[in-house]
């Protein structure tokens, strides 16, 4: 099944709907981290949940030390009863979905990944796979984001992942242990349509202050550790739809590069102060390596809002420019193309407008609900 609506990019769906479920045990952990009763973070085994509740096992009620890293509270945790489905005895906890914390790590610099499914690069004329820092933090998979006025705003699904130990070198990922969920990377095309080079997308410039809005980075309910990261992330399906009409629907194994190529193309790319980002350069990580608090986003799948400028928006900018004085004008013909093209897309209104519910999907991941506010 394809997309039909010409105002956004074409998408394939797969024919069967989504089901929202849970890893099996014995491929994989799932996690969720709350505020208990006395205000401390805890971490549960996720073992059932709904739209309203997700409920599980306190790592604590099996042996986990006090603390808010969940891989160290896993790492604590006696699992024996909970892979044996020997739990009946133990306290459930029962959280509601929207008092679950972020799934992401707590830092404010993540890496960016664009063009890695090749559809998407198809639709945003790239040959190639780029990274880039984003910035901001996490927010829980509740949440809201500010359409602005005058802004084009963008929605797009990936799968993230983060890691038990800081990585320094390529060498570390396989050791790692390694947490994926579900996340969200809102765009403000305004940015991307002024900044980028579309001849060279490598150079970074744009995505940073695209994609670093606040709230731009909702992460899903669940941080899932699997056995076989390869064989769970290949078979994850992650999927975007706006008030109800699917959007994205795309496979991990569809990725371009995985996500042990993506942790070496990042440490090739650490050294120079080279992304444009507030009218300043900056590094892709701050020091050189991937640490716990940040997060390596897989990039999307086709069917994002943004199309390239039409025939018709070409030829209005033409008429725009000329009318300005042509070469005596002001603005160069970019400037004026870019304004027209930006104010034709605002006055069609097919970019995310307050009121819009935003959901993303995932087969072992959870979801994401974003509500988006004026």
């Amino acid at each position: 099944m394809t997309s039909p609506d010409p105002r956004y990019n074409p998408a394939s769906f797969e024919e069967e709907p989504l089901e929202l479920g849970l890893a099996p045990l014995d491929q994989a952990i799932t996690l969720a981290r709350f505020a208990g009763d006395d205000g401390r973070v805890r971490t549960m085994v996720v073992t059932s949940w709904d739209d309203e509740t997700a409920k599980g096992i306190d790592l604590e009620q099996i042996g986990a030390p006090v603390t808010d890293d969940p891989f160290e509270a896993l790492g604590g945790a006696d699992l024996s009863v909970v892979r044996a489905g020997q739990f009946e005895g133990l306290p459930i906890s029962t959280v509601a979905m929207t008092n679950l914390l972020p799934s992401g790590p707590g830092g404010e610099q993540h890496i960016g990944t664009g063009t890695n499914f090749p559809e998407h690069a198809e639709e945003a004329n790239s040959t190639s796979v780029f990274q880039f820092p984003k910035f901001g933090p996490a927010t829980p998979a509740r949440t809201t984001v500010r359409a602005n006025p005058g802004i084009l705003l963008d929605y797009e699904v990936e799968l993230c992942v983060r890691f038990d130990r800081e990585l320094t070198s390529p060498a570390d990922f396989d050791q790692a242990a390694k947490g994926f969920f579900l996340c969200g990377d809102f765009t403000n095309r305004n940015a991307l349509i002024e900044l980028a080079d579309p001849d060279n997308l490598d150079s970074g410039h744009g995505f940073s202050d695209a994609k670093s809005g606040p709230d731009f980075f909702p992460t899903g309910p669940f941080l899932v550790i699997p056995k076989d990261w390869k064989a769970f992330i290949s078979n994850v399906r992650m999927t975007t739809s706006v008030n109800g009409s699917p959007r994205q629907d795309a496979r991990g194994s569809e990725m371009t590069l995985d996500f042990g190529s993506l942790v070496e193309n990042s440490f090739g790319d650490m050294k120079e102060p080279r992304f444009l980002f507030r009218d300043g350069y900056v590094k892709l990580m701050a020091e050189a390596s991937i640490p716990t608090s940040a997060t390596l986003m897989s990039g999307t799948s086709e069917g994002t809002i943004f199309t390239p400028p039409t025939r018709g928006d070409v030829i209005e900018a033409i008429i725009a420019y000329l009318g300005q004085g042509g070469p005596l004008a002001d603005e160069d013909f970019m400037d004026v193309a870019r304004r027209t093209f930006i104010a034709n897309e605002l006055a069609g209104k097919h970019f995310l407008q307050p009121g819009d519910v935003v959901r993303h999907g995932s087969n072992h991941l959870g979801d994401i609900v974003v509500g988006v506010a004026e």
